[in-house]
């Protein structure tokens, strides 16, 4: 048969109905391979937080800077913030709400999954150099107006594996599909490496082939394709 796993960079819980619509049974890989979850179960198989010290450290100098930068820190499938502004938002906060709002020594106690700063474009562009004094962390501009921060050492590519084993999949079987900058060192190990017609030229350029966009049904075609459905 066919495992199915949703990779992405989102928690658990902004991928959660991709998950039951589809009827999978399969762990889930999340914050781009910074946890590997058991949707089933609703319980944590791997997890590569940061360092609390390096959070508190990072949040202090960033609104040292700008005491203006909104902050959300992601523990596993939970959201906590001090303040709440919807000026400046991501998808996730668009749709939930923070499971806490509480001073930042209240949540910056335990292992932090992923960090989230918000701001004016300007504000974010004047922040990026503040990274280049942390290499454990890897700081994403994800939009210009969030930085996301997460352990370095997580990468989709990893949490890949340790599923694919978990499963009894050789990497050589196993088809990756993506779209986004963030899937390449995923594509990069699977045997088949599958972009979208949308994808990031990083994307494509590392590929064994290109399907048709998103809109165009390019997960079906690629299935289809490799012979993994009709």
């Amino acid at each position: 048969g066919v495992r199915t796993v949703i990779a992405s960079a989102r928690p658990p819980r902004s991928v959660r109905h991709i998950y039951q619509k589809l009827g999978l049974d399969t762990w889930t890989i999340n914050y781009n391979g910074a946890l590997i979850w058991d949707e089933t179960a609703r319980r944590v198989v791997f997890h590569q937080p940061m360092d609390c010290a390096v959070v508190r450290e990072i949040i202090s100098r960033a609104r040292g800077w700008f005491d203006g930068v909104l902050v959300g820190c992601e523990v596993l499938d939970r959201w906590y913030t001090d303040r709440v502004d919807q000026t400046y938002t991501t998808e996730t906060g668009r749709l939930f709400r923070p499971d806490g709002v509480m001073p930042l020594a209240d949540f910056c106690n335990q292992p932090i999954t992923k960090l989230l700063l918000l701001g004016e474009p300007a504000m974010m562009r004047a922040l990026e150099p503040l990274f280049y004094d942390y290499p454990q962390v890897s700081a994403v501009r994800a939009d210009p107006e969030l930085i996301q921060v997460m352990d370095r050492r997580a990468s989709k590519a990893a949490a890949l594996k340790l599923v694919a084993g978990h499963y009894r999949v050789p990497m050589e079987q196993v088809m990756a599909i993506g779209d986004a900058a963030n899937d390449v060192p995923m594509l990069k190990v699977a045997g088949v490496a599958v972009a979208m017609d949308n994808a990031d030229a990083r994307v494509k350029a590392v590929a064994h082939w290109v399907a048709p966009s998103n809109n165009d049904h390019g997960v079906h075609a690629a299935l289809v394709r490799y012979g993994l459905c009709t």
